[in-house]
């Protein structure tokens, strides 16, 4: 199968991309940037050059493809809100081009954007309506695809997607506590955040497109509930720095625009995931991750 994958140089869609091609498939990798070729090439998979603001490209990478993975996603959070409108666009043109294809067509989304704080969310519950607080329309624009009869597959990430090379919520929160000199949570730091390791994300990616087209939702969730408090302490005892408790004021103040991301309280389940794809997550958990996968090195500043 050859297998069209938006963001293919970055962090997931890079371990989607080799995920692919060590099981057989081509890969065609959007690609940016003369560099992003060169990535992608030396990865085994063949470029095609363009950018997800620029619909044309995406639909021409679609159309020349038996199936996509859509992983591409603008994270610059000063831009969020842009970040997120591009997303929906680049999900419609991904449709429009396989529309009547029978083509298997998966975006991405986030656990964060589900409305069930403290229970554990499983595949079946619905995503909050794009918001002013949250505009992520990832799933949004899934379910009007469905609407229009292309089979859409949703797959949720966790707030911590880790591994050798992160980018992602995990670093940033390093980042705060070298440069503040503290480890923060809030409260008692029960809220759950649920995490993958990016090995077993591009596995159920790879998994859920071989299935075929369909309109499920899938949630590649390693681990179900660690608590905030956990990854705090873990960052803390990485930098040999206090860990404190932070009132909802202290934590406003300190943790600024990623305040919301620290408040996320959503344990998940991927247990209908699990037996849909015969999907069994064997990496390192993240609190392991952070101690042996280059955490606390230079590539988190």
């Amino acid at each position: 199968m050859r297998v069209f994958v938006t963001g293919a140089t970055g962090f997931v869609g890079a371990a989607v991309t080799r995920e692919l091609i060590t099981q057989g498939h081509d890969v065609l990798g959007l690609a940016r940037s003369a560099r992003s070729v060169g990535v992608l090439e030396a990865m085994g998979a063949r470029a095609h050059r363009g950018a997800l603001e620029l619909p044309d490209t995406l639909q021409a990478g679609a159309k020349a493809c038996d199936a996509v993975i859509h992983t591409g996603f603008l994270h610059d959070f000063s831009r969020f809100a842009q970040a997120c409108a591009m997303d929906k666009a680049a999900n419609e043109a991904l449709g429009a081009a396989v529309a009547g294809k029978g083509k298997p067509l998966i975006v991405t989304a986030g656990l964060a954007s589900l409305d069930s704080p403290g229970a554990a969310a499983v595949e079946s519950d619905p995503a909050s309506p794009p918001s002013d607080v949250y505009p992520r329309a990832s799933e949004a624009a899934a379910a009007v695809l469905c609407a229009q009869g292309i089979a859409t597959s949703v797959m949720r990430l966790p707030p911590s997607v880790h591994g050798s090379g992160d980018h992602g919520f995990v670093p940033m929160l390093i980042d705060m506590a070298r440069k503040t000199g503290v480890s923060a949570y809030i409260g008692a730091g029960d809220n759950g955040w649920p995490a993958v390791h990016v090995g077993d994300a591009a596995r159920a990616f790879r998994l859920a497109v071989e299935r075929g087209p369909s309109a499920e939702v899938y949630h590649a969730v390693g681990e179900e509930n660690l608590h905030f408090r956990e990854i705090a302490q873990g960052i803390a005892a990485g930098l040999s720095l206090h860990c404190a408790s932070l009132s909802q004021d202290q934590a406003r103040a300190h943790f600024g625009w990623f305040f919301p991301f620290a408040s996320i309280d959503q344990p998940a389940s991927s247990a209908h995931t699990r037996a849909r794809l015969g999907w069994a997550p064997s990496g390192p958990g993240l609190l392991a991750d952070m101690r042996t996968a280059g955490y606390f090195g230079e590539e988190t500043r």
